[in-house]
């Protein structure tokens, strides 16, 4: 744990967001080995790291947001609010965009203007766009959080950090999955399957760099970029991970909700 401490900020959200792409990753390859996983595990899952990611929009980038902007002599709601506001607005629009072209796709193939194998490969590309529009903020968020704690932001810790980190990769794991289990159902190869589904978490390590470097050396946006990584992951939470895990197992997903939460409370309230 010490050496991870030790670790330049940049390189601690680059192996953070490695890890949430690595999770993806792990859940891409359930291909290989079934045509389907268990919903209440899935389901669970994802409620536990919708508790997780809304105690962490609180704790780790709200308020620390809101400390941030009374210290720089601030007002401690308009930037956060704004942010917030901005951030869920990315992910209602990203939404909108991909419903409409996803839509386009549907009405040409009813018109059988395209070929099986267009739509296939379309299909594949709308899927992995989908997820990747949603992991740009995810890990956004990751880099922001750790770049906050590099320059000694209030409220920001190494472990909600790295919390963080862990409730972003648990809600890729079934992201990975949703990827590569219907485009394999749609006749694609267990290995384009896989790569599909793995080069939708790609993105995060990126953006958690560009997130640390932009929270370490743009200190005065910084409550402007974390409210705005907590919107955009509130957004992630009411829009994707609550509305999917709940469809068919309501009870297990609250549990997980539950339990995603406290954990989170805990370790950022009682350890940080």
């Amino acid at each position: 744990m010490d050496w991870f401490i030790n670790l330049n900020p940049v390189l601690q959200g680059l192996l953070a967001t490695i890890f949430t792409w690595g999770i993806t990753a792990l859940g891409a390859s359930i291909v290989f080995f079934f045509k389907k996983v268990d919903k209440k595990i899935l389901n669970t899952m994802l409620g536990f790291a919708a508790g997780v990611m809304i105690a962490a929009s609180f704790w780790s980038l709200l308020n620390p947001a809101i400390e941030l902007s009374e210290e720089l002599g601030q007002s401690g709601f308009i930037i956060p609010g704004i942010g917030f506001f901005l951030g869920g607005i990315f992910i209602i629009f990203a939404d909108k965009l991909m419903d409409k072209y996803s839509y386009g796709v549907i009405i040409k193939r009813k018109l059988q203007l395209e070929t099986p194998k267009s739509q296939q490969y379309k299909k594949s590309i709308l899927l992995v766009l989908a997820v990747t529009l949603h992991n740009i903020p995810e890990g956004l968020a990751v880099g922001v959080a750790f770049g906050g704690v590099a320059v000694g932001i209030p409220g920001t810790t190494l472990i909600a950090a790295m919390t963080l980190a862990l409730g972003i990769g648990l809600q890729n794991f079934p992201e990975g999955a949703a990827v590569s289990l219907p485009l394999r159902r749609e006749g694609l190869s267990r290995s384009k399957s896989f790569f599909y589904g793995q080069a939708s978490g790609l993105v995060e390590p990126i953006a958690g760099v560009i997130g640390v470097i932009a929270a370490i050396t743009m200190r005065s946006i910084l409550p402007l970029l974390l409210a705005f990584s907590a919107g955009a992951m509130i957004a992630v939470v009411g829009s994707e991970l609550l509305p999917e895990a709940s469809m068919e197992n309501k009870n297990l997903t609250t549990i997980g909700l539950i339990l995603g939460f406290l954990v989170m409370m805990v370790l950022d309230v009682a350890l940080g």
